[in-house]
């Protein structure tokens, strides 16, 4: 299955060990990537500076789209049996996904909504023009330039 690549060069943080970028695929504003720069699966493959370097990163960006991004709520994932290697997911909950549920289960259909936003009506009360894929695609854009700001003088 093809997918689309929307946001190739979202990055919004790199150090010594570590990317972190707008997931590439789904259009949902603060859906951030952590990733490894080598080829690792877990967790437990960690240098003692990676898992450092990663613990601080996660606390900055989450702070980040508290502060930044008004985002109140995320979920947190990382899965060890994928083909891509270690990335963990900080999943925003915005208002709009309300109608979906809090479930693990929600997940999945929030993305695939998301993926689908100009094809299928709007499942809350916003009018086409601000949910169209253009103006989306767009907001996504302008908050991962402003957690790039917010983490410029970033060191750990």
């Amino acid at each position: 299955m093809n997918t689309e690549i929307l946001f190739p060069n979202e990055v919004i943080l790199e150090t010594q060990y570590f990317k972190v970028s707008q997931d590439w695929e789904v259009p949902i504003s603060g859906f951030f990537i952590i990733a490894t720069k080598r080829k690792i699966r877990s967790v437990c493959d960690f240098t003692k500076q990676e898992a450092s370097q990663f613990i601080s990163i996660l606390c900055e960006v989450r702070r980040g789209m508290q502060e930044k991004l008004k985002i109140n709520d995320t979920y947190l994932f990382q899965n060890e049996d994928t083909k891509h290697g270690f990335h963990f997911w900080l999943f925003p909950r915005h208002d709009w996904m309300e109608p979906f549920g809090r479930k693990i289960q929600s997940v999945k259909e929030i993305m695939d909504y998301a993926k689908k936003i100009e094809t299928i009506e709007p499942i809350i009360e916003h009018s086409k023009k601000t949910m169209n894929k253009e103006n989306i695609i767009k907001n996504v854009k302008d908050n991962a330039q402003i957690m790039r700001q917010y983490l410029k003088d970033f060191s750990c």
